[in-house]
């Protein structure tokens, strides 16, 4: 069945005149969501979209039910001891959210649920909660709920002795998607420590709240002024300081107080100096530093007396190399633990209290692999509690014993019908168009896998703000690799992956290394026979959203099918828009169009205003109504001008989450959904079943 003629929405050109240029957007009123005309335009595009993919539900039902049956759906986390309880998070079986718990003294003990977010999520269509802490002695809790997906968050507290909730709630607070943070406990047992948010969503503020309190009477703390600085509050593993980040794109500052007194000053611990990165591990009167002071790229380790803290009296005890990254410290009353780079793969460093005696590596079984810490609440252990996969590897929690490296697993996730005999994992490379040499990770089923240039392959990047994406295991992609799939990550430059070169070798002028990397990722896959001609696919999500936008707009012809999550596609419009989340924080890491030859580069590469006359892939768009981090508009907009240009009969398809933000559905089922219609979509495109 043929769908109805896509949505043609109303052009008003919009003209922008910046450096001598005028650009004219036909779609800018897109931006203005009270306009009834946007509506009308999103709504037009939702029904076209279930109109060109009905014939697709039962394929969407068919990989719904392969995932779903794929999980244990009733489960729980490995219990981690914090204080006199183990606290833990378990799933039932058809429940869209976990269930908080804890036990006291012992695993034997009776289980006291302590928050259920399926009772906080009823009558909602989005529920996500970042940080959830309870205090010192286990009698509170505080956490953070975001009801609409736009990452502003609400505390509530809650009496775990009586059951009952303070009558106080604190919205504008800053929380995460993607990380439990955002509120911090003083040892006190009644004061907590929270980040509010400026008219951009930027963290700003720091205040301090007493439970029980009226929060209009809370203190503030500080305030980060510099518009280009984010503001993060953390609690350090001995339990003995709240710190502060204050952090943009290249330059860090730490702040820090006394936990057990939360009126007490907060003391800075290096003042900032442009370009000088660097963070903290608070361990017996001393600070472990991570900086890259002196050059130091890839960065190195100082240590430095809490007392007199500046970098005048750090002290090196792990120099800088060329050939490895380090990220960061961790302090354990015993042990330090150094998290590294090398290779494109993490390393983990342990060593004795002082940093430098009896240094030892953990060693991983496979070539290309994901190690993450857990989050190791105990300061006084002798177990280094670890989170470790890869693409054919399911999610495996081991405690990692410090003195004899021993490996003692405490959780192999287990996934319904899978064999991980039946498939392979490589570490690949392609020579990049200046010659760099950009790794892959690609996995496959053996029986397969044929090498002859007739397999489909998905080709997944990201390569911004440093961030790595490391090969883990995700079971639903076997939805795709039983059928024949290659799937294959791109370490492309601008992540961290090589080092903090690679990284700046794919930022701001540099930037579209990034694509021209991914580019050749993709043309390699196709000459060593891994991928066919006509069945390469690509997805990205946000900044990869970007690389996907903008690789498909350089090389139309190398992609069959795109899936761009969340993207960001209209860079230029939006970085001269200090109005909106994240422009000001990002000048650093894409440039400001107010200078002449930045303008120019970003807009040699922005998508949006790369699209042309000519043939394109099909393509998936997606956005949530309710993203703070890219407007809905972008992907609206793309998809009208790709459109109105493109001379192709590829279907192009533009899906609108309108209950949700930049991380997509919070309930798990909900997930899985929009993960089978992205997968129903290429499949369907690759005339695969």
């Amino acid at each position: 069945m043929t769908p109805k003629p896509f949505p043609i929405p109303p052009k008003r050109p919009h003209v922008m005149t910046h450096h001598g240029v005028a650009r004219i957007d036909n779609y800018y009123w897109m931006r203005d969501r009270n306009d009834p005309e946007t509506m009308k335009y999103l709504n037009a595009e939702s029904n076209y979209l279930e109109e060109a993919m009905q014939h697709t539900k039962p394929l969407q039902e068919a990989l719904f039910s392969e995932m779903k049956s794929r999980i244990q759906e009733t489960d729980s986390t490995v219990p981690e001891k914090r204080g006199a309880y183990f606290y833990y998070e378990r799933y039932e079986q058809g429940r869209q959210y976990p269930i908080f718990c804890r036990k006291k003294d012992s695993l034997d003990s009776p289980e006291e649920i302590i928050l259920d977010q399926n009772n906080l999520a009823e009558g909602k269509s989005f529920c996500g909660i970042s940080g959830i802490e309870p205090s010192p002695d286990g009698t509170k809790l505080a956490y953070l709920v975001d009801f609409e997906g736009n990452e502003v968050y609400t505390i509530y507290i809650k009496n775990l002795e009586n059951g009952e909730f303070y009558p106080e709630t604190i919205g504008n607070v800053s929380g995460s998607a993607y990380e439990r943070i955002g509120v911090e406990w003083a040892n006190d047992n009644k004061t907590i420590f929270y980040i509010t948010l400026d008219e951009t969503l930027r963290p700003h503020k720091l205040f301090r709240h007493e439970a029980g309190s009226d929060p209009k009477e809370d203190a503030l703390v500080l305030h980060e002024p510099d518009e280009q600085y984010y503001l993060f509050c953390n609690k350090t593993r001995d339990g003995k300081l709240i710190t502060t980040y204050h952090y943009s794109t290249n330059t860090r500052e730490v702040r820090f107080m006394d936990a057990n007194d939360p009126t007490s000053e907060m003391r800075i611990l290096q003042p900032r100096i442009e370009g000088l990165d660097y963070n903290a591990a608070h361990h017996d009167g001393k600070f472990f530093i991570v900086h890259n002071d002196g050059g130091a790229k890839n960065f190195k380790v100082s240590v430095t007396p809490q007392e007199t803290p500046g970098k005048e009296n750090w002290m090196e005890i792990i120099p800088h190399r060329e050939d490895t990254l380090v990220d960061y410290v961790d302090s354990f009353a015993d042990f330090i633990v150094v998290y590294e780079r090398k290779g494109g793969l993490r390393q983990i460093r342990i060593s004795d209290a002082d940093g430098v005696s009896n240094a030892r590596y953990v060693k991983f079984p496979e070539a290309a692999y994901s190690v993450n810490p857990e989050s190791n609440k105990e300061f006084k252990t002798d177990r280094l509690r670890l989170r470790y996969s890869s693409l054919i590897t399911p999610f495996t929690i081991v405690d990692v014993h410090v003195n004899t490296g021993e490996w003692e697993i405490k959780k192999e996730e287990k996934i319904n019908g899978f064999d991980k005999s039946k498939y392979a994992l490589e570490r690949i490379h392609a020579t990049a168009s200046d010659g760099a040499k950009v790794p892959l990770t690609i996995a496959y089923r053996k029986d397969m896998q044929k090498k002859d240039g007739t397999n489909p392959a998905l080709m997944y990047g990201y390569g911004s703000y440093g961030a790595t994406i490391d090969p883990y295991f995700d079971p639903n992609r076997f939805s795709l690799i039983d059928r024949g799939f290659v799937y294959a990550i791109a370490h492309i430059r601008g992540g961290y992956d090589m080092g903090r070169d690679w990284y700046e070798q794919g930022k701001m002028q540099n930037k579209r290394n990034s694509f021209t990397d991914f580019i050749a990722c993709g043309e390699h896959l196709i000459k060593e026979g891994y991928a066919a001609k006509d069945k390469l696919a690509a997805q990205g999500g946000s900044a990869g959203g970007l690389l996907v936008g903008a690789s498909m707009t350089m090389r139309p012809d190398l992609f069959r099918a795109v899936i761009a999550k969340v993207p960001f596609m209209d860079v230029v419009t939006t970085m001269e828009d200090p109005t909106i989340p994240l422009t000001t924080q990002e000048y650093s890491q894409w440039g400001n169009p107010k200078d002449k030859e930045m303008f120019e580069y970003m807009l040699s590469y922005s998508p949006y205003d790369n699209l042309r006359a000519t043939d394109y892939p099909s393509l998936l768009i997606t956005t949530g109504l309710n993203d703070p981090r890219v407007a809905f508009w972008e992907p609206a907009k793309f998809t009208a001008k790709l459109r109105e240009l493109k001379t192709d009969d590829n279907l192009v398809i533009f899906y609108v989450n309108y209950d949700s933000g930049h991380a997509g559905a919070s309930g798990r089922y909900d997930y899985l959904k929009e993960i089978a219609l992205d997968y129903a979509f290429l499949l369907d495109q690759m005339r695969i079943k």
